[in-house]
């Protein structure tokens, strides 16, 4: 089904269009020596298209026009594709970022009573600290179930669309921070300190995240070399 592009997107493809005229810098495609060598070869068949232009040598403009055309075309797509890559984990990165930052928690202030609690940000809890988890709220950051029994959506950290069971004891005490609690309720104990979390790691996974090279790519790039 085909869908309108949200203001979200044309953003991000608004950089990306920025982004792959910003790379064509011969400091940018000395790094990848497979697009240098297309780089260098739109630089001259340019330089001869010019001369053509100008009545130098035998070479046909148009000829040569739709050579120098496929070349700048498939070295600015290969640009766009890399910047669409790294808008895209950016925006992820600030995605998870975002909902670490507005996430709230209700932090007990009597362990044995579930009525006495006070709201707190997310980012100010630490290890020891008592929560409260209700039906609907979101879990604030990473700990072990201390009482009650509750559904868990974790589709966001594991991407398994089925909710799971999560209880005080045994092997389904902890729980994530950004999963959402589905029925019932919780009490946790903070488990982490600031900084610790698996959402903190995903965050920095996702922004030091480098795509490998293919076998081919590998072979080409020392054939070209």
């Amino acid at each position: 089904m085909s869908r309108t592009l949200s203001k979200f997107d044309w953003a991000l493809f608004q950089e990306a269009l920025q982004g792959s005229v910003k790379k064509l810098s011969p400091r940018v495609q000395v790094r990848n020596p497979v697009m240098f060598v297309v780089y260098i070869g739109s630089c001259l068949t340019t330089f001869i298209w010019l001369q053509s232009l100008m009545g130098v040598g035998e070479t046909s403009t148009a000829f040569v026009f739709n050579i120098l055309w496929w070349l700048w075309f498939t070295l600015l797509f290969a640009n766009f594709a890399e910047s669409l890559a790294e808008g895209r984990s950016k925006v992820q990165a600030a995605a998870l970022r975002g909902l670490k930052q507005t996430v709230t928690a209700k932090q007990l202030t009597n362990s044995k009573s579930h009525t006495e609690w006070t709201i707190v940000q997310g980012t100010q809890l630490k290890k020891g600290d008592i929560v409260l988890v209700k039906c609907g709220d979101l879990i604030p950051v990473d700990g072990e179930v201390i009482e009650g029994v509750a559904s868990v959506d974790e589709s966001a950290i594991t991407g398994e669309s089925a909710p799971v069971i999560r209880e005080s004891g045994g092997d389904f005490s902890a729980v994530t921070g950004g999963t959402r609690v589905l029925s019932d309720w919780l009490v946790m104990k903070v488990s982490v300190n600031a900084g610790e979390a698996f959402l903190d790691r995903m965050i920095a996974m996702v922004e030091g995240a480098k795509r490998h090279k293919t076998p081919n790519e590998i072979v080409l790039t020392i054939l070209l070399i």
